[in-house]
């Protein structure tokens, strides 16, 4: 194998696959990044047996062929070597020889027969997915998957169309993200994906580009086709909690208020709330006007916000940090409370529409 490219493009294509790497194998192989040079292309792989990340660049290929390096040391290299012109090529004592301008490293390559091909899904189940939606959706539901290994199925999001509408969902035990839109048509399907797999997918996803990415579905894997770039994941087992049945479907106090003056009045309040053991803060709704507070040994804090009130006065308690990653993920101007009482779930939305929904569970008060 032998290939010439220019440092920032390989770079940009280590830096995407390199996820795919895992801290933990037994293989050592497996720390390697798979590299094959074929007529003008060069593919990039990177796989942990749960995760695969694939991506392509077009660059000059001398010699075709493969090779599997390093990948943290690969990584830094990389970086770290001029923005000019880098030369890659397999030598006689099979040592890898990397040149750019006057900078030249001979590395130790990994037996590529031991690296382990990515899993095939065929294209028989597809869906077609605008890429700023799916982007979206990953940010606005994926801080609440849990991180708790003994919950298996929710370490990961729910990915469902039904009726040409696409949802996803992410739970914790404390808080549930749901967020909706439609889609072309598309079969009904179900899917828990994990975490990780998400958040890599929503930070590779190109918005800029104006076709929709595909989907495509196997039962026990899914593959995001991005492009010149695709990630393959292994599905989580098991049955995901029927959430629609945890969302309540009554309230009795409702309250419109400011998004960012609701966010930034928490994130006040809860720089005394961190001193305490659960984050607490306190909201009192009466008279049109919510009052937040907290305290600790080392003080108080006491905030007043106009609202739009529609109901009965209600005094409640969050962990504030289960409030503030929702309002930061929330676009819209405005948003809405909903309340029963202050023993039973809040309902964060938008005024707007109906396509995110947040439930949070309340801390319950001494006196309550």
């Amino acid at each position: 194998m032998h290939i010439i490219c220019d440092q920032k493009q390989l770079m940009k294509s280590i830096t995407t696959v390199l996820k795919g790497i895992s801290n933990k194998s037994t293989m050592p192989v497996l720390e390697g990044i798979y590299m094959e040079a074929k007529d003008s292309q060069v593919k990039f792989i990177a796989t942990d047996l749960e995760l695969g990340i694939e991506t392509t660049i077009e660059t000059q290929v001398i010699e075709e062929g493969v090779m599997v390096l390093n990948a943290r040391l690969l990584n830094e290299i990389t970086r770290k070597l001029p923005g000019s012109q880098v030369e890659m090529r397999i030598k006689e004592n099979g040592k890898v020889f990397i040149k750019c301008e006057q900078s030249e490293f001979d590395l130790v390559s990994y037996e590529t027969e031991e690296y382990p091909a990515l899993p095939k899904v065929e294209k028989d189940q597809i869906a077609k997915i605008p890429r700023g939606l799916l982007k979206n959706m990953i940010e606005q539901t994926t801080f609440a998957v849990s991180q708790d290994e003994s919950r298996l199925i929710l370490t990961g999001g729910l990915l469902e169309i039904e009726d040409k509408t696409l949802s996803m969902v992410a739970l914790d035990g404390y808080r549930l993200a749901l967020r909706k839109g439609e889609i072309k048509g598309s079969q009904d399907h179900k899917v828990v994906i994990p975490g990780k797999t998400l958040n890599e997918v929503g930070r590779i996803i190109d918005e800029d580009l104006e076709e929709d990415l595909q989907i495509l579905f196997t039962d026990s894997h899914i593959l995001f086709d991005l492009g010149k770039t695709k990630v393959i994941s292994r599905l989580l087992e098991g049955q995901f909690i029927d959430y629609k049945q945890i969302l309540p479907d009554e309230h009795r106090v409702a309250v419109e208020v400011s998004r960012q003056s609701l966010l930034y009045s928490i994130e006040r309040a809860s720089l005394l709330a961190k001193e305490g053991n659960n984050r607490l803060v306190k909201f009192k709704i009466e008279d049109h006007q919510l009052h937040i507070s907290s305290n600790s040994e080392h003080g108080q804090v006491h905030e007043q916000i106009g609202i739009d009130q529609q109901g009965d006065d209600l005094e409640i308690a969050f962990n504030a940090k289960y409030l503030i990653d929702a309002l930061k993920v929330i676009e819209e101007d405005e948003v809405k409370l909903l309340f029963t009482s202050n023993v039973s779930p809040g309902i964060i939305t938008s005024t707007e529409n109906d396509h995110y929904t947040y439930l949070v569970l309340p801390v319950r008060l001494s006196n309550s």
